[in-house]
């Protein structure tokens, strides 16, 4: 089983959204490193290694990613979509946290094996609250296979 003290990638194009999150990481003492890129290609450039990113190495993976749906270049749904048809990223587990309380997104997220649908609160309260529980949940109760253990279908 392998530890989720690793680096959190958060997808975010607003800047606004990428500080409220920095401070709500911070006020809920969460130590994980967040990981931040602008648009759905770079993050998906750094999931892949490719691109500006082809020397990292799996050892920087991260253990969730938060991911926006309105996003430049790629959107949020497009890169869930390829972050699932991944060997090498199919695993990691994908929090769609987004503004948008779209039933058609909402159904594709899931229809894309998202892991959890979480909407912006409005109150910086409340959005440290979510953020909180996040880091509660899928940082300290959840639990992941080794990066080495393959599945087995039969």
């Amino acid at each position: 089983m392998r530890k989720n003290d690793g680096p959190v990638m958060l997808v975010e194009d607003n800047l606004d959204d990428i500080i409220l999150t920095k401070r709500a990481f911070k006020k809920a003492r969460l130590e994980n490193e967040l990981i931040i890129f602008k648009d759905g290609v770079e993050a998906l450039d750094y999931l892949l290694g490719r691109g500006d990113y082809a020397e990292r190495t799996d050892k920087t993976a991260p253990v969730v990613i938060l991911l926006d749906l309105k996003l430049p270049r790629l959107n949020g749904l497009e890169v869930l979509q390829q972050i699932r048809a991944n060997d090498k990223t199919r695993r990691i587990p994908v929090i769609i946290l987004t503004t948008s309380r779209e039933e058609q997104d909402l159904a594709q997220a899931y229809d894309l094996n998202v892991n959890s649908y979480i909407v912006k609160p409005i109150d910086f309260n409340q959005f440290v609250d979510a953020v909180q529980q996040i880091g509660l949940y899928w940082l300290v109760m959840n639990e992941v296979p080794d990066d080495d253990t393959t599945s087995d279908n039969n």
